[in-house]
């Protein structure tokens, strides 16, 4: 273990469900069109929230549910339940598939933290997006396809750290923190843009911990 090590999410529970029942699906508010969903437990919410954000670009669905579980990665209901649990909608099997394989790919290779001290037990997550999907760009009301950066660190350093490239940049916040989506409310979310030309970078908020572990 070493300062600056790569530290990555970890899946726990993928489900798929081709038809879903419609009594469940009006409860998640899906369309007529949206037949199957995905679900996706994972050790890690901030990951997970890019790798959503990343499965509406890769397949055709819509994140209609992502909620933290706030006690922690160490202080999950279960084994299998983990930090926050998604859910994708789409009109067929293979679309709900092929997106939740892009969000698991993505946290297992892409959605990177990066160690702060020796052991590992502070990180922070310095997180480039090209271009946003659906789901970030409904959380930071910006048109989709705009650059972001989601940035998380200790709430001190990290709010630091965001008044720093405040002020080394022509960008400003979008919205201060990361949150939940049930569908048809307002999630939260952080985020920069850069007035002129409308890129965006997202900044910093949470807790700063592997896994997100208090």
């Amino acid at each position: 273990m070493a300062t600056l090590d790569a530290l990555y999410g970890t899946p726990l529970a993928v489900q798929l469900i081709s038809q879903v029942d419609r009594n469940f699906a009006e409860h998640l508010k899906l369309r007529d069109d949206q037949h199957s969903i995905g679900l996706l437990s994972v050790d890690n919410d901030d990951a997970t929230y890019t790798a959503i954000d990343e499965a509406t670009k890769m397949a055709d669905v819509e994140v209609v549910y992502a909620r933290s579980f706030y006690a922690g990665a160490k202080h999950t209901s279960g084994k299998w339940s983990g930090e926050i649990m998604a859910i994708l909608a789409g009109p067929d099997p293979d679309e709900v598939r092929a997106g939740l394989n892009a969000a698991v790919d993505y946290i297992k290779t892409k959605a990177i933290w990066y160690s702060a001290n020796e052991d590992d037990s502070i990180a922070f997550f310095p997180h480039v997006i090209s271009r946003t999907g659906t789901y970030l760009s409904q959380v930071c009301n910006i048109p989709v396809g705009s650059p972001i950066a989601y940035l998380v660190a200790t709430p001190n350093e990290g709010l630091v750290a965001l008044d720093a490239a405040l002020k080394a940049a022509d960008v400003t916040i979008v919205s201060p923190f990361v949150g939940q989506l049930n569908r048809g409310t307002a999630p939260r979310a952080s985020g920069l843009t850069h007035p002129a030309n409308g890129r965006r970078i997202v900044p910093a908020h949470g807790q700063g911990h592997r896994g997100g572990e208090p």
